[in-house]
């Protein structure tokens, strides 16, 4: 295992931590002083319950035992705690729950476009006592006119995940900053009979939601291009970052294991975690499920080249994964306000956050040492602390458009069409979903 790093880095990071947070003061709050915040839940006596539906699967059985602790301290309130996720469509999941007349309480939200898509929804979260502590690289998915409307759950990096032991055995002495040198890496872990790439290309969330984020954060100005998609300016067909990407996908499938578009996401995290592929694209959440299969392995991430420009690609995709907001037209939304704030200001919740579930926390006022969040996690900290990060993209997309365009990219996978063909399928997704 890498050795742990040192007490100095350890320092550094939580001084980022604040430094980032800019005016953020420092929140002692604990459970205990959730009422002097406004937000003690309901005061009648009456026990109410708050409904929480979200899509991390990972965080399942922390959630439970945090539920339970919770109910202990708030006795008038009772989680029922719903997840759907893990390759199921969230999205339209949510849809159905408001549509049934069975609305949660609390749901995940992506922010940005998805922000915007159920703005009428949202409860202004502004007043909240954990506000004034985001992080403000993690606040500005769910701010809008200067109102917060969604806690952030993490931040969260993706790119390669590998396996450090097999590159060291491969003679690979510096992760792969251009596609060149990642070809490079591919051949002499073929060389030593490693497979390079664990490709979990039957996930629709991995391709068109995280891994052509890249194709967007690497255009010269993202957000003028999304204006100008919707507005028919912009194209996707000749577009020479979307030809780049297109070679790294094509890349990880001739260095990968057979039958990609069958494998999904627990399939290569167990051939990645048992040694039989050295790299695979995930982020840092995956040093749980790592560790569940193989303890304290040797391993960190890396940003995924898309070309030869090693400044440009040497940054890493940064973003937060899910936002808990509130529903505004709940009967039980100051008790959902209250579970919130319990959350990220008890010693119970900011345990779990950081060392049971390695988030990287969003909030200056949760501590958090590379010990606590992983190697991976501290990878990823260490591109943020560098100021080698792009924002994850896939928020600012129309609704719906990440599903078209991970079976459009699966086409391309099978060979169905060729890169021009994707080109226009690309497009054509985006113009059937834009507004």
């Amino acid at each position: 295992m890498m050795k742990k790093r040192s007490a100095l880095m350890m320092s550094s990071v939580l001084l980022m931590s604040v430094v980032l947070a800019a005016c953020g003061g420092n929140n002692n709050n604990t459970a205990s002083n959730t009422a002097q915040n406004g937000s003690a839940g309901n005061k009648s006596g009456e026990t109410k319950t708050v409904k929480i539906f979200q899509f991390k699967t990972e965080i399942v059985e922390g959630l439970n035992e945090l539920k339970v602790e919770f109910e202990k301290e708030n006795p008038n309130i009772k989680l029922d705690i719903q997840t759907v996720g893990g390759g199921a469509d969230y999205a339209a999941a949510l849809k159905t729950k408001f549509a049934s007349g069975d609305a949660p309480d609390i749901f995940s939200n992506g922010g940005y476009a998805e922000m915007d898509l159920w703005g009428d929804k949202l409860e202004d979260l502004s007043d909240q006592p954990w506000v004034k502590d985001l992080i403000p690289l993690a606040a500005e998915p769910m701010t809008k006119d200067g109102k917060t409307y969604g806690m952030p759950m993490n931040l969260e990096g993706i790119g390669y995940v590998y396996n450090k032991d097999l590159f060291e055995k491969a003679g690979i002495t510096e992760t792969p900053k251009t596609i060149t040198e990642l070809e490079e890496a591919a051949k002499k872990l073929q060389a030593i009979d490693v497979i390079p790439f664990g490709n979990a290309y039957q996930e629709w969330w991995l391709l068109g939601n995280q891994g052509i984020s890249v194709a967007f954060a690497q255009q010269d100005n993202v957000d003028e291009f999304i204006s100008g998609l919707n507005a028919g300016t912009s194209t996707i067909v000749g577009n020479p970052v979307f030809k780049d990407w297109s070679n790294l996908l094509k890349l990880t499938v001739k260095y990968g294991q057979k039958n990609p578009l069958t494998t999904d996401a627990n399939t290569h995290l167990a051939m990645f975690a048992n040694g039989e592929t050295a790299m695979m694209q995930e982020g840092n959440w995956a040093q749980t499920l790592v560790d569940n299969i193989t303890p304290d392995m040797n391993i960190g991430m890396f940003p995924m080249p898309i070309n030869d420009d090693a400044e440009k690609n040497n940054k890493l995709t940064v973003g937060i994964p899910a936002n808990l907001v509130v529903n505004k037209e709940s009967g039980s939304k100051e008790e959902a306000k209250t579970f919130l704030n319990w959350l990220v200001t008890s010693d119970m919740g900011k345990e779990y956050i950081t060392k049971k579930w390695k988030f990287i926390p969003a909030l200056s006022t949760i501590e958090a040492t590379p010990e606590d969040i992983g190697l991976l996690g501290s990878d990823v900290w260490k591109y943020v602390q560098d100021g080698k990060v792009y924002g994850l993209q896939s928020s600012k997309f129309p609704d719906g458009v990440t599903q078209e365009f991970a079976s459009v990219i699966q086409q391309l996978v099978a060979d169905k069409v060729d890169e021009a063909g994707w080109e226009k399928g690309m497009q054509a997704a985006w113009d059937k979903l834009k507004k």
